[in-house]
């Protein structure tokens, strides 16, 4: 059995990692860190945990032994906390944003601080099963990808990899509260949230460094948050290169994804769900692609969606966990998703 350990437990990826883990059968949770639960049951603060642990979170300093270490804390702590756990001797995933990015001055430029551990930004593979599965197999030093980049990735990247795409990509990307995470703030409060379609990122978003790394593209990005808990959608507006037709981007992206266990190509003629939707992912693992086309032009819409909390988040952390271990990627994830929800 994998021992895995999680540090930032009580957050909402910690809940999710807490939920894949506890059901996965090649693994049991040793520990569950919270420096501001410790000592409180784990399913009080994740109820949809009740009879399936006797967990409580613990202080950081009574971490035991463990194989795989998953820090599910905010950005800006993993690079405070992890450089203290390298020694521990486990296969450390981070799901922060402080090793995703590979110079540490675009880290600076994004996150308006300077990297306090520079040193180990190298040592970090990329998170994302579907561009670094190789790299994955030997990893010891895991950043998972944020959501919104996960999706924009894998909408742009088998395009932009096959040389179609010709300047520059505007992403416009949709996310649930839940990605602002469980802290109260003046954003969350539902007076202020519901019913509202905030444009909180109108120009830059630290994912948008993330998926310009990744694919190579000239990206420009922008964020709304919209009424749902759950789940991020993409809309990538790109210009195809000269001569590209429909049926040459749908070949492009089934043949890239023929082997993906969890990257489904959903782009229909007609029908509700003709292109993705994240309400149909909730709890699952898998993102959907599609795309448009316009009638006239060379321009295309590339969407893509997610579970932010799963696939987005520690779904994504799993499967590298499975990759890294041997194990078959589907093993514990295989939920499909909730329809209607």
């Amino acid at each position: 059995m994998i021992r895995a350990a999680i540090v930032g437990a009580a957050g909402y990826i910690g809940g999710e990692l807490l939920r894949l883990l506890l059901g996965h059968p090649d693994v049991t949770v040793t520990a569950a860190v919270s420096a501001s639960s410790a000592g409180r049951r784990v399913d009080g603060t994740h109820p949809n945990l009740r009879s399936l642990t006797d967990l409580r979170f613990c202080a950081i300093d009574r971490l035991g032994p463990c194989d795989v270490l998953f820090h599910a804390g905010g950005h800006r702590a993993g690079m405070t906390v992890l450089p203290g756990l390298l020694d521990h001797g486990a296969v450390l995933v981070d799901l922060s944003g402080d090793f995703r990015l590979a110079d540490p001055e675009v880290y600076a430029r994004w996150y308006g601080t300077a990297h306090t551990a520079p040193h180990l930004l190298p040592t970090f593979v990329p998170g994302l099963p579907e561009t670094q599965r190789k790299r994955l197999a030997q990893a010891d030093r895991i950043s998972v990808p944020g959501c919104m980049a996960t999706a924009g990735i894998l909408a742009l990247q088998p395009l932009t990899a096959a040389g179609l795409v010709a300047g520059q990509v505007w992403v416009d990307a949709r996310t649930g509260s839940s990605g602002s995470g469980g802290r109260p703030g003046e954003g969350n409060v539902h007076a202020e949230r519901a019913g509202a379609m905030r444009v909180f990122a109108p120009a830059g978003h630290r994912h948008e460094a993330e998926i310009a790394e990744a694919t190579g593209a000239e990206v420009r990005m922008s964020v709304t948050g919209v009424e749902a808990v759950r789940g991020v959608q993409v809309l990538c507006r790109v210009r195809l290169v000269e001569g590209v037709e429909e049926r040459l981007v749908r070949d492009t992206y089934r043949l890239r994804y023929a082997d993906e266990p969890f990257v489904r190509v959903v782009a229909q003629r007609r029908g509700l769900y003709r292109l993705p939707e994240p309400k149909i992912l909730t709890g699952s693992n898998f993102c959907d692609v599609g795309f448009a086309l316009g009638a006239h032009d060379r321009e295309a819409l590339l969407v893509a969606a997610l579970d932010n909390l799963v696939k987005g988040g520690a779904g994504n952390a799993v499967q590298c966990m499975n990759i890294r271990f041997g194990l078959p990627e589907r093993r514990g994830l295989d939920f499909p998703g909730l329809h209607p929800n």
